[in-house]
C-alpha cells in the first residue's frame, strides 16, 4: 500500500511538472506571437504614417502653388491698378499744368483788356469834351439849348408816331372787324347746324280718353259733387261736353294738367270715385309727379355730362318739363341752349362744361316755387349763388338779359345761345307766354289777401277761382273778398272779356272710427 501511494504521489508530481512544462511552453509561444504582431503593427503604423505624411505634403504642395496662383493675380491687378493710378496721375498733372498755362493766358488778357479799358476810357472822356464843344458850338449857331432841341425833336417823332399808328390800328380794327364777323358767322352757322331741335307744341289743354261715354256721368257724380271735387283738387277745369270718348282737361299750368290726366286715369281704372277718394288719389300722383321731376332732372344732367348740380337745382331743372318759354318747352330750350353753348366754346378754344352747365341753369329762375317779382335772369343767378354755383356760371346766367353786367367771355355765349335756342322759326309763341304770364298774376293777385288757401284761374282766364279756409274768413267776408279781388283786377291787369271771381268756403267736419 505504501509502494502504491507512493506510485500515486509520483504520478501526479509528473503530471504536475508535466503540465506546468505545458503552460510554460504555451506562454512563451503566445508571448513571441504578440510580440510578432506588435512588430507587424509598428510596420503597418509606419507605413500609414509616410503614406499620410506623403499626402499632407502633396496637399500642402497644392495649396502653396493655389496660394501662389492668386498672389500673382492679384500682384498683377495691383500692377494694372498702379499703373492706371499713374496714368490718371499723369493726366491730372498735364489737365493743371493746362489750367495753369490758361489762367496765365488769361490774367495776360485780362492785363490787356484793363490797359486797352484805360485807353478806351480816356478817348472817351476826350470824346465828351469834343462833343460837348460841338453842342456848344451848334447852340450858339441856332439860339436853342441842347434840352430845348431835344424836346423839339422827340415831339416831332412823337407826332409821326401817333399819326403812323393811328393808321397801323385802324388799318388792323378793319381787318380784325372782318375776319371777327366772318369767323363769328362761321363758328354761329357750325353750331346751329350741329344741334338738332323742335318746334314750338306746347298748348294748354290735354284730351283724356275714354272707353265709353258712361264714364263720364261717373267722372261728373251726383250733382256735380265729383267734378268739383276733382277740379278743386288739382285747379284744372274739366269740360265734359259732347266730344265722344274723350274729356278735355283745361289749363294753363302743365303740372296740374298732368297731375289731373294721372289721377282722372287712377279714378277710372279703380272705378272708385267720389270726393274722399279723388282726394286721396290727388295728393298721391302729386308725389308721383314730385318724384318723376326729380327723376327728369337726374337724368337730364346725366345725359349732359353735368356733375355736382345741388339737388335742389336738379329738381327745378327737372320741374322745366312742365313749364313753357313762349309756348318752347323749357327743358327742351334749356337742353338745347347748354348744347349750343358746348359746341361754341369748343369752337373758341373755352371750357365746354362749364359752358354747358352754364346754359343749362340759364333759364333757373322761370321755375322757382315761390316767384317772386325778379326777373327770371337775376333770379336764377340768385339761386346759383344760393347753390354754392361758381362765380362765372352765376354771372352768365344773370347776364344773359344783359341786367347785369357780363364778366365772363361764358355770358356772351350763353346769351347768343340763348337767342339761337329761341330765335329759330317755330320755336316760340309769343302769345302763349303772355296769355301764361297773365294767368300767374290773376293767381298771385288773388293769393296776396289774407285766409287765402289756393287759388286758380280757369276757362282761360275768365273765371278765377278762390278757396278760402272756413276758420279764417266767414260768409259774410268771401262776399266782401270776391268784391276786393274783382276791383284790384280791374284796376291793376289788362285781360280780354270778364273775369268771373268765385270764392269758395267749405267747412267740413272729420272724424275716424278706431
Amino acid at each position: 500500500m505504501e509502494i502504491f501511494g507512493m506510485y500515486i504521489l509520483v504520478s501526479l508530481v509528473a503530471l504536475f511538472a508535466g503540465g506546468l512544462a505545458m503552460w510554460l511552453v504555451m506562454r512563451f509561444a503566445f508571448k513571441a506571437q504578440r510580440m510578432n504582431l506588435l512588430k507587424e503593427t509598428e510596420k503597418e503604423a509606419e507605413v500609414i504614417k509616410k503614406n499620410k505624411l506623403l499626402e499632407v505634403k502633396e496637399k500642402f504642395i497644392h495649396l502653396k502653388a493655389d496660394l501662389e496662383k492668386q498672389v500673382s493675380a492679384r500682384n498683377v491687378k495691383i500692377q494694372s491698378a498702379e499703373a492706371k493710378l499713374k496714368q490718371r496721375e499723369l493726366a491730372f498733372n498735364q489737365r493743371q499744368e493746362e489750367l495753369q498755362r490758361k489762367n496765365n493766358e488769361l490774367e495776360t488778357v485780362k492785363e490787356n483788356l484793363s490797359n486797352q479799358l484805360s485807353i478806351v476810357e480816356k478817348k472817351k472822356q476826350d470824346l465828351d469834351k469834343l462833343h460837348q464843344r460841338e453842342i456848344e458850338h451848334l447852340e450858339v449857331l441856332s439860339g436853342l439849348s441842347a434840352n430845348e432841341a431835344k424836346e423839339r425833336l422827340i415831339e416831332s417823332l412823337k407826332d409821326e408816331a401817333k399819326s403812323q399808328a393811328t393808321s397801323y390800328i385802324n388799318e388792323i380794327v378793319e381787318e380784325a372787324k372782318m375776319t371777327a364777323n366772318k369767323e363769328a358767322k362761321k363758328i354761329v352757322i357750325q353750331s346751329i347746324q350741329r344741334v338738332a331741335t323742335e318746334t314750338a307744341i306746347e298748348n294748354a289743354i290735354t284730351v283724356f280718353h275714354i272707353d265709353s261715354d258712361e264714364i263720364k256721368g261717373r267722372i261728373i257724380g251726383r250733382e256735380g259733387r265729383n267734378i268739383r271735387a276733382l277740379e278743386a283738387a288739382t285747379g284744372i277745369e274739366i269740360v265734359v261736353d259732347d266730344t265722344p270718348e274723350a274729356i278735355i282737361l283745361s289749363g294753363f299750368d302743365p303740372v296740374r294738367r298732368e297731375i289731373a290726366r294721372l289721377a282722372l286715369h287712377q279714378l277710372v281704372q279703380d272705378g272708385r270715385i267720389h270726393p274722399a277718394r279723388i282726394e286721396e288719389v290727388v295728393s298721391k300722383v302729386r308725389k308721383q309727379v314730385e318724384d318723376e321731376i326729380i327723376e327728369t332732372g337726374k337724368r337730364t344732367v346725366i345725359d349732359l355730362g353735368i356733375h355736382g348740380l345741388h339737388p335742389e337745382l336738379i329738381r327745378l331743372i327737372g320741374k322745366m318739363k312742365y313749364r313753357s318759354s313762349y309756348g318752347q318747352n323749357l327743358l327742351q330750350h334749356a337742353r338745347e341752349t347748354a348744347n349750343l353753348c358746348a359746341v361754341m366754346a369748343s369752337e373758341l378754344g373755352l371750357n365746354t362744361k362749364k359752358a354747358r352747365r352754364a346754359g343749362l341753369l340759364h333759364d333757373i329762375g322761370k321755375v322757382p316755387d315761390d316767384e317772386p317779382e325778379l326777373p327770371h335772369a337775376i333770379l336764377g343767378m340768385k339761386l346759383c349763388e344760393k347753390y354754392k354755383e361758381k362765380p362765372e356760371i352765376c354771372n352768365a346766367v344773370g347776364a344773359h338779359h344783359d341786367e347785369v353786367e357780363m364778366q365772363t367771355l361764358l355770358a356772351p355765349i350763353v346769351q347768343v345761345c340763348d337767342a339761337i335756342s329761341g330765335a329759330r322759326p317755330g320755336a316760340r309763341r309769343e302769345i302763349v307766354e303772355a296769355y301764361i304770364k297773365r294767368l300767374n298774376d290773376l293767381e298771385q293777385l288773388a293769393a296776396s289777401y289774407p285766409g287765402v288757401v289756393k287759388t286758380y284761374a280757369i276757362q282761360a282766364g275768365r273765371e278765377l277761382r278762390v278757396i278760402v279756409g272756413a276758420d279764417k274768413i266767414d260768409d259774410k267776408d268771401t262776399e266782401n273778398l270776391s268784391n276786393d279781388i274783382a276791383k284790384k283786377i280791374q284796376d291793376e291787369m289788362t285781360y280780354p272779356g270778364q273775369v268771373k271771381i268765385t270764392v269758395i268756403r267749405e267747412t267740413r267736419a272729420v272724424s275716424y272710427a278706431k
